[in-house]
């Protein structure tokens, strides 16, 4: 008694040529996922955006400060 061969079915996806959507949940309903995100983690958002924000705006104010200062 020996193995016999089992024959096996390939199977193939495909999208349709009238129906690619293929990132279409990732776009959907943007604005809502990225409240409830926001929502969720407040605290994080706070941490990592107030440096930023605090950063970005000194070195606006520095320049601005700068420029004034050359300028007479």
């Amino acid at each position: 008694m020996g193995k016999q061969p089992v024959k096996m079915r390939a199977v193939v996806y495909a999208l349709s040529p009238f129906q690619q959507k293929i990132m279409s949940g990732l776009w959907k309903d943007l604005p809502a996922k990225i409240t409830h995100k926001v929502s969720e983690n407040w605290i994080s958002a706070t941490l990592l955006l107030t440096p930023l924000v605090g950063t970005y705006t000194y070195v606006q104010n520095f320049k601005e400060k700068e420029k004034l200062e050359h300028r007479y």
